[in-house]
């Protein structure tokens, strides 16, 4: 019963509350989320107590006339006043949350910045950047029904060999990503739950957002994939559009990176020999 209990526990941790644990900005959205649940909680039950209580004391009896009451100024100016309390402490919370929740921190020293990956450190005046201005950047592409990724500095001017994948993206551990999102066709959502909030995908628009996953994520072989989906209904394979995020250890990713490199480079050179035996006319059938 004991281990029914413990596992029970662990499986309906982020029943009620947002997933987090995977990016310090879902660590504070799930306590913001937490706070305002708690207090709204406490209200819930203090006026459904008071609902019932005055339900049973004051219920109807025979014979009993109820007794005419035209107003509690005292009363009526408690809860006012108590209301307006309650908004300003949630307002406050709220402000002082958000900064960690919207401006993405320095990547960790185990993180990419000590390794020498070019051009792929962003930096710019247009966007919410770590206050060194550097990360590891990705252009997130929405498509019916499968998701883009780009490593570039500027995707709105991406070279050809850039570095891409689809429906898995792959980042080291302890490094601050950020993320420019868009769509080629329709809206779609981006969400990877445990990486922080949902940010919309809209053509001919960016949103923007981040995410740092901690180092204890690429400790097991593989490292640690984060499952999402697009949350957004964009078609009829709308429920196929999932998304996965691959944390990994700044080794693996370079060897990730470059056999990638290698790839398209192969590619590039078998499509011009291609090119070249078409224009000759000695392609084999």
């Amino acid at each position: 019963m004991a281990a029914l209990l413990v596992f029970a526990g662990a499986a309906f941790a982020d029943a009620l509350t947002p997933e987090s644990g995977g990016s310090p900005n879902a660590d504070e959205i799930d306590s913001l989320y937490k706070l305002v649940f708690a207090v709204a909680l406490v209200i819930f039950v203090g006026v459904e107590g008071a609902l019932v209580y005055s339900l049973i004391k004051f219920r109807a009896r025979k014979g009993a006339v109820a007794a005419q009451i035209r107003g509690n100024t005292r009363l009526e100016v408690g809860w006012t006043v108590g209301a307006a309390l309650i908004l300003v402490v949630l307002a406050a919370f709220t402000f002082a949350k958000l900064g960690s929740i919207r401006n993405p921190p320095n990547s960790g020293p185990n993180g990419l910045q000590l390794a020498d990956s070019g051009t792929l450190f962003a930096s710019g005046p247009t966007k919410k950047f770590p206050p060194n201005g550097r990360s590891l950047n990705v252009c997130v592409n929405g498509q019916q029904y499968i998701w883009r990724y780009t490593y570039a500095r500027d995707c709105s001017n991406a070279p050809l060999n850039s570095i891409f994948s689809y429906q898995e993206m792959v980042v080291p551990v302890d490094t601050t990503v950020t993320l420019d999102i868009n769509s080629q066709d329709v809206a779609h959502s981006w969400w990877i739950p445990k990486l922080g909030g949902k940010f919309d995908a809209i053509p001919g628009y960016t949103n923007h957002t981040w995410f740092k996953i901690p180092g204890k994520f690429a400790t097991k072989p593989g490292g640690t994939v984060f499952f999402g989906q697009c949350a957004e209904l964009c078609g009829r394979n709308h429920a196929n559009m999932t998304a996965r995020v691959r944390a990994v250890s700044v080794q693996e990713y370079q060897r990730w990176l470059e056999q990638h490199k290698a790839d398209i480079k192969a590619a590039e050179e078998e499509g011009a020999k291609q090119r070249q035996e078409l224009q000759s006319g000695t392609t084999n059938p």
